[in-house]
């Protein structure tokens, strides 16, 4: 009973504002964000009786991180979405400081829901706190029921493992077992995943600490997930406390993954180096699922902690990337947009082979949310690129720029308007002296996927409204092989 209070409370508090906040400058037009309130990690990422649940860590009394709920959002699509009540609410002793990030999983016509129950036992943060696992049960897909039996996972298991520091369960199938993976960290601080394993779902047996980090790896590892691709088992995690190293790791923290084996009877991964999942500044907690087709698509939360938010003065903060399908191909993990999103495309405005030497417009190329699909020959350019959301009287642009000489792609946002500054760089090969951008520019924020999904790189970014322009500019000869552009509909 007391769930349901708690839940009509932030449901009701959400009704209040949500129309004011939609309608605020930053606020995209086809990113899942909340309706009002803070966002932070996606959680139970699945596919349900037909449709995708994302259900999100969300605080709806106010835009900053607090007790944390679960947000929730489904689609039939991948493109349009519709806003459903908070599913979860922090209500129990043992939830009682928040429900932590977690995972979903459909067993015969029901939604299991497996979350991390925080707790608070001092004002120590990092030192003062208890995790434990727990299951909530849902026959719609909607409205879900806290287990009496919860928490299902009480206790660290023995061994080196942090006592408290223990979170965010990805739950899957194979074969007659179910099988959790959770966050951890030493005792020393070095970061980790646990590996369990259950019949019924409900007692859980501890295998092994499947993997630990080596050199800089990070002080604790959150929201792991692990799932087979193409016979090749990835781990996808968010390591905190890597150091930067050369063009890498300059975020707070990182998102990334490692490909190997998961060892299921030892309970041992065997993996190569850690490799980012995104090159840009904002991607964090990022969680797949496996749809009808067979695809493993993955979405993550597009913001990084302790960074300015500058959405948070019109009572909102934080949002989804839009949905990526992965793949493993010639020993590479690829990552390209859901192809659903065409579906969002208005008038298409095209150009062909265009000379560059020096910075151009382009008519009708311009606008606030988008998709541009540029193929640029290098030719003799030193340097060539685009600028995004320009307003030259305001000074403000997004700049993408290609160094032929490094052979990097870079994305500076030092004037992109409001919020965060900073360059982040990617390393890039020409294919036959070209290069492919599909760019995804929303309100507040740039997806730019590299040749065809080698690399990927993301920022929120904070404009003013009448910073539409786009430039084209080199550095020597280059070329616009083709520019395709599509002014982007609402998703909701």
């Amino acid at each position: 009973m007391k769930h349901q209070e708690e839940l009509s409370k932030a449901n009701k508090k959400i009704d209040e504002k949500a129309k004011i906040v939609q309608s605020t400058q930053w606020y995209p037009t086809y990113h899942v964000a909340p309706k009002v309130g803070w966002m932070n990690d996606p959680n139970g990422f699945c596919y349900f009786n037909g449709e995708y649940h994302v259900f999100y860590q969300h605080h709806p009394f106010s835009p900053h991180w607090g007790p944390m709920y679960w947000g929730h959002a489904k689609s039939k699509d991948l493109s349009s979405w519709e806003h459903l009540p908070i599913a979860l609410a922090p209500s129990e002793d043992y939830d009682q400081d928040g429900c932590f990030s977690g995972s979903a999983i459909q067993i015969e016509d029901k939604l299991y829901l497996f979350y991390t129950g925080n707790v608070w036992t001092g004002e120590d943060r990092d030192h003062d706190l208890k995790q434990v696992q727990c299951i909530a049960v849902s026959e719609d897909g909607v409205r879900f029921t806290k287990d009496v039996r919860n928490p299902i996972i009480a206790n660290a298991p023995d061994g080196n493992i942090h006592p408290f520091h223990i979170r965010d369960p990805k739950v899957w199938k194979k074969d007659e077992y179910y099988y959790m993976v959770l966050g951890s960290k030493t005792k020393e601080n070095v970061g980790q995943i646990l590996l369990y394993r259950s019949i019924d779902l409900y007692e859980w047996e501890f295998i092994n600490i499947a993997a630990t980090g080596e050199g800089n790896f990070g002080f604790m590892w959150e929201c792991p997930d692990i799932f087979n691709l193409d016979s090749h088992d990835i781990l996808l995690m968010s390591p905190q406390g890597m150091k930067p190293e050369d063009y890498k790791y300059h975020n707070l923290h990182q998102s990334g993954y490692v490909v190997g084996n998961l060892d299921y009877q030892t309970g041992t991964f065997q993996h190569g180096p850690f490799e980012l999942l995104d090159h840009g500044f904002d991607v964090y907690a990022p969680q797949s699922t496996v749809d009808e087709q067979g695809r493993r698509i993955i979405i993550a939360w597009m913001n990084m902690w302790e960074s300015e938010m500058p959405e948070q003065q019109h009572e909102w903060a934080g949002a989804l990337t839009i949905p990526r399908v992965m793949t493993y191909e010639k020993g590479e993990i690829r990552c390209r947009p859901v192809p659903e999103l065409q579906k969002l495309r208005k008038e298409k405005i095209s150009f062909q082979n265009i000379n560059v030497n020096g910075n151009i417009e382009l008519n009708e190329i311009n606008g606030n949310s988008l998709e541009l699909q540029i193929v640029f020959d290098a030719k003799k350019a030193s340097t060539f690129g685009i600028k995004l959301r320009v307003s030259e009287s305001l000074g403000e642009e997004t700049v993408l720029t290609y160094d032929t000489t490094s052979e990097m792609l870079s994305f500076n946002r030092d004037s992109s308007g409001q919020g965060p500054k900073g360059v982040r760089q990617a390393p890039v090969q020409l294919k036959d002296n070209k290069l492919h951008l599909q760019i995804f520019l929303d309100q507040s924020s740039l997806e730019v996927f590299i040749n065809d999904g080698e690399k990927v790189m993301t920022g929120r970014i904070y404009p003013d409204q009448h910073s539409s322009s786009i430039h084209f500019f080199s550095q020597g000869e280059c070329s616009i092989i083709e520019v395709e552009k599509w002014n982007l509909g609402s998703a909701f």
